[in-house]
């Protein structure tokens, strides 16, 4: 329990560090707990000292977390990759869906998402190093998606989400942050808003150009089983 806690505090401080040495706003920058693999236990620890959003890679996992955390007001992201057959219960039980890669998917999340339910806010995936074991839309096409995107109902387009090809300086790691978010106000759309990018390892660079949401989850919860 006092390391998830202690990590937590930890990983809040190095944000609030970045924001600074970025001239940014304090609180700009949001943590998202990554709880893959984690017990509901730790997942209730982190709530209680604080922490409100986790991501989930694997559905059916995570829908076994929801049932037993239900008692917790969590704001539930999926982050990991979407297969056809699975939107119907990521529309229905996440607020937050960071990994839509292609135009298909984001037609079945709106499609399936319930009508008593406020719209899905959803994150585009870019391969922004265009590598080619990476899901994801390349920059070349964004401007396109995002148009077919924003007719559909029932979803929110919020921004994009990216994971780069691991970088070793800090001026590398800056780069593709720095290209996907001048991409993204080139398209002069301020309802554009999220920048979920960043892990633990390019945490200050992420936040330098511009990440509205990090994501960490080893360095909180401790190694992944």
């Amino acid at each position: 329990m006092t390391d998830i806690i202690s990590n937590l505090n930890a990983i809040n401080t190095e944000i609030r560090a970045a924001e600074s040495q970025a001239e940014r706003k304090e609180s700009s920058v949001s943590l998202l707990a990554v709880s893959k693999t984690k017990p509901s236990a730790d997942i209730s620890i982190a709530y209680q000292a604080g922490q409100r959003h986790f991501g989930e890679n694997y559905l059916q996992e995570a829908l076994i977390k929801q049932k037993e955390l239900s008692h917790y007001q969590i704001i539930w992201h999926f982050i990991g990759p979407i297969q056809s057959n699975k939107t119907k219960q990521i529309a229905t039980n996440f607020s937050w869906v960071h990994s839509v890669d292609r135009l298909k998917i984001a037609q079945r999340l709106s499609e399936q998402r319930p009508d008593d339910l406020p719209p899905l806010n959803i994150c585009l995936q870019i391969n922004i190093s265009e590598e080619e074991s990476k899901a994801g839309i390349i920059l070349d096409d964004l401007a396109d998606m995002v148009e077919q995107i924003e007719r559909l109902p029932k979803i929110k387009l919020r921004g994009v989400m990216a994971i780069p090809e691991p970088a070793q300086s800090y001026d590398q790691q800056r780069k593709p942050y720095r290209q996907l978010y001048n991409a993204i106000k080139a398209l002069n759309k301020p309802e554009l808003d999220t920048f979920s990018f960043g892990m633990t390892g390019d945490l200050k660079a992420a936040i330098t150009e511009g990440a509205t949401i990090v994501r960490v989850g080893s360095a909180l919860f401790g190694a992944r089983i």
